[in-house]
């Protein structure tokens, strides 16, 4: 059996992938109903609708390349059922003149749900961008 921690890991890479592919209604599945998002730029976005939609609008954008989330450390409650994913986050935009990247960190709660980790909340702060 997979332990939690590496199945959250895990389930943070499928999401990386489906980013890359610009694919945001398959992301759908790793958010709660009633997810929360607080982005870099401290906009809230509420229920997992919202989260896809915003989603889907970027990768319309044709200077959006991509968003890489990292795991660091990932802890558990003790039931085991719910747990915090700290980690650090890329952006990487293109645009006419030149790049622009954006990083920072990111905390995340995920909540076992019917035996699947799905996001319920997750909080972005951007330290650089240029």
């Amino acid at each position: 059996m997979t332990a939690p921690e590496d199945a959250i890991r895990a389930r943070r890479k499928l999401t990386n992938k489906l980013i890359a592919a610009k694919d945001a209604q398959r992301l759908r599945p790793f958010f709660s109903k009633d997810m929360v998002l607080i982005s870099g730029d401290g906009g809230v976005l509420s229920g997992v609708e919202a989260v896809v939609a915003a989603f889907s609008g970027q990768f319309r954008d044709p200077g959006f390349v991509n968003y890489v989330r990292t795991s660091g450390e990932v802890t558990l409650d003790q039931a085991g059922d719910r747990a915090s994913e700290q980690g650090c986050w890329t952006a990487l935009w293109r645009g006419t003149d030149g790049d622009t990247t954006m990083a920072g960190t990111y905390l995340a709660a995920w909540r076992k749900v019917t035996g699947q980790w799905v996001i319920e909340r997750e909080l972005y702060i951007t330290l650089s961008e240029g």
